[in-house]
């Protein structure tokens, strides 16, 4: 004997929740506040007004165009075998993408790679301060001490 499960947005009693759901997931809603992307707009001084549909698209425009970087940055990262996007990677990613590297590589800092550290070499060690030992002497046998 099969039971079946009636799904939330089947179930006779959610009608009125299943259509409000519908226009809401249609609906194209940025994450960014508009207060903060307003005033990002006007730090520019030849913008004085806003207008509330401009603002909606640059919200919406923005969004889009971050996932996209971070998707790249993220391809980038995976075929150099990383799991956490790095400068490097960022930059490899605007590289690749010529509008984006038109703006935007001026912006991103070039890593340069920090040179592999040298060994010190046993002449250039500093002396030892008058009755301490080398971490040589302390995993050296008694026998060879005392000779």
């Amino acid at each position: 004997m099969s039971t079946t499960e009636v799904s939330p947005a089947k179930h006779p009693s959610n009608d009125t929740a299943d259509t409000q759901s519908e226009s809401v997931a249609g609906a194209l809603i940025p994450s960014f506040p508009f207060g903060r992307v307003k005033r990002i707009m006007k730090l520019d001084g030849e913008i004085k007004k806003v207008n509330s549909e401009a603002l909606f698209l640059i919200s919406l425009s923005t969004e889009l165009f971050l996932e996209s970087l971070a998707e790249r940055a993220g391809n980038a990262a995976a075929l150099m075998c990383r799991k956490t996007i790095k400068v490097e990677h960022l930059r490899a990613a605007v590289t690749d993408h010529s509008p984006t590297a038109d703006f935007l590589l001026d912006c991103i800092p070039e890593v340069k790679l920090a040179p592999p550290p040298t060994s010190r070499k046993s002449g250039t060690e500093k002396p030892l301060p008058p009755g301490a030992r080398g971490i040589q002497d302390f995993f050296s046998k008694q026998s060879e001490i005392a000779q």
